[in-house]
C-alpha cells in the first residue's frame, strides 16, 4: 500500500511551500504570490512564481510546476517517497512504513546503495592487500597521500572473473544483486562475472552521501582505459557529478571543472576542493543545473588538446543556460592542472586560476583558429561568424567590448564591427518578433498544454473543466455543487481523471490541494495542473461560476454525442437554459 493519504495531508500542512523554496531561491514578494529566478533552468527575469494561498509554484519559463513533494523531487532528482521523507524529516515526522510497490522499490533502492556500500569497502582493503600492489603504487606515483585515498575511498579490483562476486557471497548477496548493482555482467552464454577487474577503483558519491556507482581504471594496456557503472535504480551518469559530495562543502563560489577523476582528486589535495569531473560523458544540461545549485561561477580546466577545446565549446553555453558565469583556464607548460601544479606548486595555479580566460574571449579564438586571417576572405568569414555569436549577448557593453576584440584580431576598425554586430543583431530580433508574431496569431495554441499527449480536443469544454478544478481547490465546499458531474463528461482525460480524484479525496475528508496528488500525476501533467490552478479565479460568484462551468461542460459533452442518448442529462440540461432566460428577462 502506498503512504498514508493522511500523513501526507498532514505533512503538507506542515510545510510552508515560501519557506521551502526560500531555502534555494531568491523570492521578492508581489502582491499576494512571490517571484524569482527558477531553479530548474537559466534565467535573469524571473518568471518563477509561487502562490502561498495554493501551496503550488509554477515557472512561465520551463513550464515546470506542482506542490511541495514535486519541488523537492525535481529539485534533488528524488523519487516521490525519498521526497516525502526529505519533507518528512524536515518536519520533524516520520514515515509510515508500508507495503506495496512503491514500499519493493524503495526497498530494493536502499539494497542496491548497500551493495554498492559494500563493495566500495572491500574494494578499498584490497587495495591494502598484495593484490591490490600494483593499484597502490599508481596512486601513489600520481602522488595521492594516504589520507587523499580514504578521503576519496579508493580502492582495487583485483585481476579476477569472480573475486567481487565470491566476497560479496560471502557476505549475504548474489549473483543477481550484483548484476541490478551494475557490479557484474552476464554473458551470452548465461556466465555473470565481475565487471571491474585489475583497475584502481572511484567510488562515486551522490550529494546526499551514497555511494551510487564506480569508475574503474585499468593497470594494462585494455580498454576501455576508464570503465563506469552502467545506470542503474540508483545511478544516472547524466545526472551525478564525481566529487560533489565534497566540492559543495568549499567555500569558493566557483566551481573547477576537470576531465577525469584523477584531475579532479589531485586539485583537491592541493587545496582546491570545488572541483569536479563528470562522470564518462560529455557535460549535460541535468549536469550544470546541479552546479549551478552550489555555484556562481564555473571555471573550465580541461586539457587543450582538440578533444579538450570541443568539449569546453559544448559545455560553455550549458553552463550559462543554468546561470553560472563562465571562465576558461588556459594552462601553459603542463598538459593538465596536475602537471602543472607538480611542476609550478600551488600558488602559480591559484594565479592561473584567477587569470582564467572570459568565455567570449575564449571562443573568439577558437574561432580565429579556424580562418587564415591573411586571406580577405577568409577574414570577413571570420568577422561575420564572430558577429553572429556576439549578437547572443544580452549586454550592450559586452557586445562593444568583445566586437572591440574581434576587430582588433581581424585588423579593421571597431565602428566596422560594430555594424555588422548590429546588423546580426536586427536579423536575430527580426526572427524572434516574428515567431512571437505567430504564436500570438493563434491563440488557442496558448491555452493548450506543452505537452503533446495532454492537449486539448475541445478548448471550450477544457477552460470549464479547468474552472471546476480551479473551484473546487479554491473552496472545497463547492463539490457538493458537483453532485452527478463525471470525470467521464469531462473532454480531457487529465482534467477528468484531476476530477475524480479530487470528488474521492473530498468524499473522504482529506485536502483538495493539489499538492496532494504529487503520487498520482507524472511530472507533466503536475506541471500543467500547476498552470491549471495558477490562473485567477474569481471567489465572489463562484456558485454561478460552477454552474455555468458545468452547463458548458454538459452541453459540450452532449455534442460530441457521448451523451446523446441520457434523456434525463437532456432535460436538465432543458430546464437549466429556460431558468437561466427566466432569470435574465427578469426586471
Amino acid at each position: 500500500m502506498a503512504i498514508p493519504e493522511r500523513f501526507l495531508d498532514e505533512l503538507l500542512a506542515r510545510t510552508d511551500l515560501v519557506d521551502l523554496v526560500s531555502e534555494s531561491v531568491r523570492l521578492t514578494k508581489k502582491g499576494n504570490s512571490y517571484w524569482g529566478c527558477c531553479p530548474f533552468h537559466s534565467e535573469k527575469t524571473p518568471s518563477f512564481h509561487v502562490v502561498p494561498d495554493r501551496q503550488i509554484y509554477k515557472c512561465f519559463g520551463c513550464g515546470k510546476g506542482g506542490g511541495a513533494i514535486n519541488y523537492v523531487m525535481e529539485l534533488e532528482n528524488l523519487t516521490f517517497r525519498e521526497a516525502v521523507e526529505v519533507l518528512a524529516k524536515r518536519a520533524g515526522m516520520e514515515v509510515p512504513q508500508t507495503g506495496g510497490p512503491s514500499e519493493n522499490l524503495r526497498q530494493r533502492r536502499e539494497k542496491l546503495l548497500e551493495i554498492n556500500r559494500q563493495a566500495a569497502r572491500t574494494f578499498h582493503s584490497w587495495l591494502y592487500a598484495p593484490q591490490g600492489q600494483e593499484g597502490l603504487a599508481y596512486l601513489q606515483k600520481r602522488g595521492l597521500s594516504r589520507g587523499t585515498i580514504t578521503r576519496f575511498g579508493l580502492g582495487f579490483a583485483p585481476d579476477s572473473w569472480d573475486a567481487l562476486i565470491s566476497e560479496m557471497s560471502r557476505q549475504g548477496y548474489d549473483k543477481r544483486d550484483l548484476l541490478d548493482a551494475g557490479l557484474a555482467v552476464s554473458n551470452k552464454d548465461g556466465r555473470i562475472y565481475d565487471r571491474f577487474r585489475n583497475r584502481v577503483m572511484f567510488p562515486i558519491i551522490d550529494v546526499r552521501g551514497n555511494v551510487i556507482g564506480f569508475g574503474g581504471r585499468v593497470m594494462d594496456d585494455s580498454t576501455p582505459k576508464y570503465l563506469n557503472s552502467p545506470d542503474t535504480l540508483v545511478y544516472n551518469k547524466s545526472r551525478n557529478v564525481f566529487a560533489l559530495n565534497v566540492a559543495k562543502k568549499s567555500k569558493a563560489d566557483r566551481v573547477i571543472l576537470t576531465e577525469g577523476y584523477m584531475d579532479t582528486i589531485s586539485l583537491h589535495q592541493a587545496g582546491f576542493d570545488s572541483a569536479v569531473a563528470s562522470l564518462g560523458t560529455a557535460l549535460t544540461e541535468e549536469h550544470a543545473q546541479l552546479l549551478s545549485r552550489y555555484f556562481k561561477q564555473a571555471i573550465i580546466a580541461y586539457d587543450g588538446d582538440g578533444a579538450g577545446v570541443a568539449a569546453a565549446q559544448r559545455a560553455i553555453p550549458l553552463l550559462e543556460k543554468a546561470g553560472l558565469k563562465v571562465r576558461v583556464l588556459r594552462v601553459t607548460g603542463a598538459k593538465d592542472p596536475d602537471e602543472f601544479i607538480k611542476s609550478y606548486g600551488r600558488e602559480a595555479f591559484a594565479k592561473l586560476l584567477d587569470q582564467s580566460e572570459n568565455q567570449v574571449d575564449y571562443r573568439l579564438e577558437q574561432l580565429r583558429r579556424k580562418f587564415n586571417l591573411e586571406d580577405d576572405t577568409q577574414k570577413v568569414a571570420f568577422l561575420q561568424e564572430a558577429a553572429q555569436m556576439l549578437a547572443g549577448l544580452r549586454s550592450a557593453v559586452e557586445r562593444e567590448i568583445y566586437g572591440g576584440h574581434a576587430a582588433q584580431t581581424a585588423g579593421v576598425t571597431p565602428e566596422t564591427m560594430a555594424q555588422e554586430i548590429n546588423r546580426a543583431l536586427k536579423n536575430r530580433l527580426r526572427r524572434e518578433k516574428k515567431q512571437q508574431e505567430r504564436r500570438e496569431l493563434t491563440p488557442a495554441k496558448n491555452l493548450q498544454p506543452k505537452a503533446r499527449e495532454l492537449r486539448y480536443g475541445n478548448i471550450r469544454s477544457a477552460r470549464a473543466e479547468e474552472g471546476v478544478l480551479r473551484l473546487v481547490m479554491l473552496d472545497p465546499g463547492l463539490l457538493s455543487q458537483t453532485k452527478g458531474l463525471t470525470g467521464e463528461e469531462f473532454s480531457s482525460p487529465l482534467l477528468g481523471r484531476v476530477f475524480e480524484l479530487l470528488r474521492k479525496r473530498g468524499e473522504e475528508g482529506l485536502s483538495l490541494q493539489l499538492a496532494a496528488l504529487a503520487e498520482e500525476l507524472s511530472g507533466e501533467e503536475m506541471s500543467h495542473m500547476a498552470q491549471v490552478a495558477a490562473r485567477p479565479e474569481s471567489a465572489a460568484h463562484a456558485a454561478q461560476a460552477m454552474e455555468d462551468y458545468i452547463s458548458v461542460i454538459r452541453r459540450e459533452s452532449l455534442l460530441r454525442g457521448k451523451s446523446g442518448e441520457d434523456e434525463l442529462l437532456l432535460a436538465a440540461q432543458k430546464r437549466y437554459q429556460e431558468k437561466k432566460a427566466y432569470m435574465e428577462d427578469k426586471p
